[in-house]
Parts: C-alpha cells; structure tokens; sequence
C-alpha cells in the first residue's frame, strides 16, 4: 500500500472514530456530514467552515460533524485543480444561453491577483452553480452511509450499555 492511501485510510478512519463519538442522534450527525460533503465543495475557500457552520446551525443538524466533513475534504486538495476546472465547465455550461462549453483558458491568464478583484464573479458563479451540481449527488451519498455507521455504533454502544449511547 502506498504512503498516500495509506494516510487516506487513516485519516478516514480517524474521522469515522470521531463521527461515531459525537453525542448527537443520527440523523443530525448525517446532516452535518452531508452539509460539510457540500460546503467543502465550494469555491469560496475562506468561508467553507463558517458556511458549514451556518447550515448545520439553521437545520439543527451537528455542527461538529460538518467542520469534520468539511476538513475531511482537504484530502481532495491536489485534485481540487480539476475538480474546480469540472465545476466551473458544468456551471458554465448550464447557465450559457444556448448551452455551451466555456473557451480554453490558457495558463497565462491565471495569476492570483485575478482572484482578488470583482471579474473573479465571472469564474466563481459558474463554478459555485457547477460545485452544487456536483456536490449534491456526492453530500447525499455521504448522509446514508453516516447514518447507518451512526446508527450501529450507537445500537452497539447501547448494547453494552455505554453511557455515550443514543439520545
């Protein structure tokens, strides 16, 4: 196995050994995850956590568990070039009129100055549309499967008779 799955797997089960400790019903922790899976998706790099933080807040979902999924997703930090290239295409593409690609972006024209002025709306609209796209499916996805390890971690705590057991 190699150092980088090797460190991905950990990671994962540190987050999972994290999830199944927060005192929380299942379903909120679940809703934490999945609004984590999708704020961590956004191009709005500062603000994911306190977005995350927001969302489970208005839906009374756990807070810690969405910091945890938002922090989770780093690990998709060196594919978050692509990641974002894919956003950005789907998102230009669905608010074009008529339905197109956008053009090729060369290189050249991308320096991090560009993304401190306000033409940055014309690149981050497209790809904040096209990560909701994305995200969605995958936040979905990331609900059912917390749910049910939630829910047996906290069946089986309730077994032995843990005090940490389900509210």
């Amino acid at each position: 196995m190699s150092r980088f799955t090797e460190y991905i797997s950990l990671q994962f089960h540190r987050v999972k050994r994290n999830l199944t400790q927060i005192r929380d019903t299942p379903h909120a922790i679940a809703g934490g995850v999945a609004i984590g899976v999708l704020c961590g998706f956004t191009p709005l790099l500062g603000f994911k956590t306190l977005l995350a933080l927001l969302a489970a807040w208005i839906f009374r979902w756990s807070k810690l568990s969405a910091v945890l999924a938002v922090t989770l997703h780093d690990i998709l930090l060196p594919l978050m070039p692509l990641i974002l290239r894919w956003q950005f295409q789907i998102g230009y593409f669905l608010i074009s009129h008529p339905h197109h690609l956008p053009p090729k972006l060369p290189l050249k024209h991308l320096h991090f100055e560009n993304y401190l002025n306000w033409k940055t709306l014309h690149f981050l609209w497209p790809t904040l549309i096209g990560s909701i796209v994305i995200g969605t499916p995958i936040a979905i996805i990331m609900y059912f499967i917390v749910l049910e390890i939630v829910t047996r971690a906290q069946a089986v705590r309730a077994r032995r008779g843990h005090p940490n057991a389900s509210q």
